[in-house]
């Protein structure tokens, strides 16, 4: 019976995944950039809204091969929304219970979203707090601990099978500058970063993997120190990125370059995307494009042609409330004027210069 349960969990699953085509890989128009293409993979579009989709649905099938879910388990997660959403969304499909271990600041719209789906909601008021609480929860109720900070890097197969990194190079194949010189990706869990960095490595690619963390956040440090002990004792205002612990996904060895990203510089990045794309994005969508604006400033600068490939990791409809909202920026972000100035003039000429480093 037991088996006959999880073949029928892995079969919708599996169905649920036919039923969805490839996210969109969308070109920026950015004129000033003469010979470098910038483009962005659009996460967006998967079913629960964003690049966690393909993460939730992989750890589900790590779980249930492995026979950690059964008929009936509930199953726990930490995190910070997004995750939990997409996690939400695939117990349903199997009928199973679900928690999300979270901090109370969590964007309230990812809140609803997962209640939508039939989870449940547990705050706690720090984020270094949710690795305990969830295996607290687990052990009290019987279930089961997802775990994605340690088991992002390993549920994916990074070798292709239809993963980003293979999704992202199979729609490369017709433009210009087809093996792209950088992939720019920010860390949650770190396991996307890993599964790219792999997968250039195994298919001897020339491409270039840089890594872009926000403020609050020890993966920079732990990149530059190798000290996987390191912790912060305040938490990311970039929502799904940055971690206050070195998360044993995230896999440095497979990193080319990383960059520490001021958090007014990716809320100010995705106001200057959403004047190009005429769409609101997450704010870790900010730091990404950031990253990438600063390579292509600096490829420029070196008279290099090329492309970069980053990523829209969520809607920003998510965010009406912070990213989005005056107020909360000022009282949680800061200034963004510098910023601002910074963008337009890159729109104008294609360099970027730092506030920060002036």
């Amino acid at each position: 019976m037991t088996n006959s349960w999880i073949n029928q969990a892995i079969e919708k699953i599996e169905a649920d995944f036919q039923r969805s085509a490839d996210t969109h890989l969308i070109k920026l128009d950015t004129p000033t950039l003469n010979g470098i293409d910038i483009y962005l993979k659009d996460e967006s579009t998967h079913p629960t809204g964003s690049l966690k989709h393909r993460l939730a649905r992989s750890l589900f099938l790590y779980a249930l091969c492995n026979g950690w879910i059964k008929e009936g388990t509930t199953v726990i997660e930490s995190s910070s929304g997004s995750t939990a959403v997409s996690e939400a969304y695939f117990a349903r499909l199997l009928g199973l219970p679900f928690i999300a271990v979270m901090p109370s600041t969590t964007a309230k719209r990812k809140v609803q979203q997962i209640e939508f789906y039939g989870g449940q909601c547990h705050f706690v008021d720090h984020s270094s707090k949710i690795y305990a609480e969830s295996e607290r929860l687990a052990n009290e109720l019987d279930g089961h601990y997802m775990d994605q900070f340690t088991y992002a890097e390993r549920a994916t197969d990074w070798r292709g099978n239809n993963n980003i990194a293979n999704s992202i190079f199979d729609q490369m194949k017709k433009e210009q500058h087809a093996i792209p010189s950088w992939i720019v990706m920010s860390p949650g869990t770190g396991g996307t970063s890993a599964t790219i960095g792999r997968y250039i490595r195994y298919q001897r690619l020339s491409s270039k993997l840089c890594v872009v963390d926000p403020e609050n956040s020890v993966f920079f440090d732990y990149f530059t120190s190798g000290d996987n002990t390191v912790t912060c004792d305040n938490g990311s205002k970039i929502e799904g990125i940055g971690r206050p612990r070195a998360e044993p996904s995230f896999i440095p060895g497979v990193v080319d370059e990383m960059r520490k990203i001021p958090d007014p510089a990716s809320v100010a990045t995705i106001n200057w995307l959403e004047r190009i794309i005429g769409r609101k994005t997450g704010a870790s969508t900010g730091t990404n494009l950031y990253g990438a604006l600063q390579l292509a400033s600096e490829m420029a600068a070196k008279g290099e042609v090329g492309s970069i490939v980053t990523l829209i990791c969520d809607s920003g409809e998510r965010y009406l409330d912070t990213y989005y909202n005056p107020t909360w920026i000022a009282e949680n972000i800061g200034d963004l004027a510098p910023y601002n100035a910074a963008l337009e003039k890159f729109s104008e000429t294609g360099r970027l210069t730092c506030p920060c480093d002036n």
